[in-house]
């Protein structure tokens, strides 16, 4: 059985930023039984008990994604690299961290301008995060060692932008769990990426090895 390469840093910095988040995520929801996990999304579990817990969470999350991003600029040869994902990275990034940091209004409260910059920055976060997964796969698509696995992750890719819209557009979904779902195929977009990087980066210093 052949022994799996090991993480690259970066690879490994996403899928820790990703475990953390993920592990957070599902233990607030253990730990804040006032809440409905169907009816009520994460922006709720930012407020209140463990509020701090879950916007450490995020910052991680965000850090998890610009080490992506830049690991994976790095990784791809010149004629498949574009600063074009790596930007829209970074803007989910940000978006993220003041999503995290800016509370939500309460349901039924007062509408406030903090109310307003969360909302705004959230869903800034999701439109720059899943446009910039659809950019990193149709770039992937130019680099050998990654064009298999892109057949996959950019269908995928594109059906987290399409969720984000219909997230928006239709408000009958029940607002938790719907957010839910679309964080966690975005999430586990960055993880398949990150997971598959250190196969994909030995394959590359074989290749260099053979050249040389």
């Amino acid at each position: 059985m052949p022994v799996p390469p090991p993480p690259t840093p970066w690879s490994r910095l996403t899928l820790a930023g990703i475990g953390l988040f993920l592990a957070t995520a599902v233990g607030l929801h253990l730990l804040r039984p006032d809440l409905d996990p169907v009816r009520h999304p994460l922006s709720f579990y930012l407020v209140g008990p463990w509020g701090g817990v879950l916007q450490a969470a995020y910052v991680a999350l965000a850090l998890s994604m610009l080490a992506l991003a830049w690991g994976v600029y790095r990784a791809l040869p010149a004629t498949a690299r574009s600063a074009a994902p790596l930007l829209a990275f970074c803007l989910a990034g940000a978006s993220l961290c003041v999503t995290a940091f800016a509370h939500t209004d309460p349901p039924g409260g007062e509408r406030t301008l903090e109310g307003l910059v969360h909302g705004i920055s959230a869903q800034g976060a999701f439109l720059f995060a899943t446009t910039g997964l659809v950019l990193q796969a149709l770039r992937l698509r130019l680099d050998p060692r990654w064009r298999a696995a892109a057949r996959w992750l950019l269908p995928w890719a594109l059906a987290c932008f399409a969720a984000v819209w219909v997230l928006a557009a239709w408000r009958d979904l029940p607002r938790g769990l719907a957010q839910k779902t679309v964080v966690a195929m975005i999430v586990a977009w960055l993880g398949s990426v990150a997971w598959l990087a250190p196969a994909q980066s030995r394959a590359r210093n074989a290749a260099t090895r053979r050249e040389h």
